[in-house]
């Protein structure tokens, strides 16, 4: 039994993002750290984090469209950063973060709704399909 595309590829980029933003951020609590040190440390986390981002992308290329992919990725990111800020850096979750946040799920709502006879591809070739290339290009 395998998961549905979806349900892996947005579980797999929640996962890489919480990677991510402690290979970013997490070292903000560590101010007396070398730099240089933190600069591996974080190094070292990221490679977990495109361990995962890459598969996810992979994976859901194909059921999404590069732009879904990548709107998906932020939103999680965003909501990913703002746990993190709140319960690892202490700090208060203020109205105009959550204005902020609710105007690019906005946006969000845009990227994956069709309107109309608008192009939105819901469906991206599969990568694994060969590309034909002309083999004579001359005039």
């Amino acid at each position: 039994m395998s998961l549905p595309v979806p349900v892996t590829t947005v579980g797999l980029l929640l996962a890489s993002n919480v990677f991510m933003t402690f290979a970013w951020y997490g070292h903000l609590k560590f101010k007396a750290a070398p730099l240089f040190a933190v600069v591996l440390v974080s190094w070292g986390i990221a490679f977990f984090e495109y361990l995962l981002q890459v598969p996810a992308n992979r994976i859901g290329y194909g059921h999404f469209n590069a732009a879904q992919l990548k709107t998906i990725q932020e939103v999680i990111s965003l909501s990913v950063f703002v746990i993190f800020s709140w319960l690892y850096l202490g700090e208060r979750i203020t109205w105009n973060v959550m204005l902020g946040f609710a105007l690019i799920c906005l946006g969000a709502f845009f990227i994956f709704t069709k309107f109309g006879d608008s192009p939105l591809p819901h469906e991206a070739p599969p990568y694994n399909q060969p590309v034909a290339i002309p083999t004579d290009t001359r005039e």
